[in-house]
Parts: structure tokens; sequence; C-alpha cells
């Protein structure tokens, strides 16, 4: 089993509304030294598979089918190897 840590976010090209929100609401809040936001998703994500090339490979398939929008949205991940079996 592998742990699989996915960041999707906007291509920096692309306005992000949410991020703008949220700069917004700091200000407010009195964090004025904050310059900019940008909005992005995080999943963790197990994955059974008989290797790290293996699970890569689905990670991958999984982020660009379905995960991320590709026109505009980027992504990466890390993948965690399992544990050692204790004894």
């Amino acid at each position: 089993m592998f742990l699989a840590r996915v960041y999707v976010t906007l291509k920096p090209a692309v306005n992000d509304p949410q991020g703008l929100t949220i700069l917004g609401g700091l200000h407010t809040l009195g964090f004025a030294s904050v310059e900019q936001v940008r909005m992005g998703k995080y999943l963790e994500i197990r994955v059974d598979a008989p290797d790290a090339d293996a699970a890569r490979a689905q990670v991958e398939a999984m982020c660009r089918k379905l995960l991320a929008n590709p026109v505009i949205e980027e992504f990466r991940f890390e993948l965690d190897a399992p544990a050692p079996a204790a004894g």
C-alpha cells in the first residue's frame, strides 16, 4: 500500500477568484502583509500496487484523467512507500 499526496493548483496565468476572496478576507482581518493567495486542492490517495513505479503510474493517470484539468491546472504528487513490517 502506498500513500500519494497530490497537490493540484491553478496555472499561474489563470485567474483565481477564490484566492482573491481569501486575500480580501485576510486583509480585512488585519493581515495586510499578505500579497497573494492561490487556492488549490490537496488529496491523499492510498494505492495498492506491487511497487513504487506501478503506484506512481497509477497516480499519474488519475491526475491526468480526473483529478486535474490540464487546461487550467497543474499537479504534482509525492509517494510514500509502505512502512516495513514490524518483526
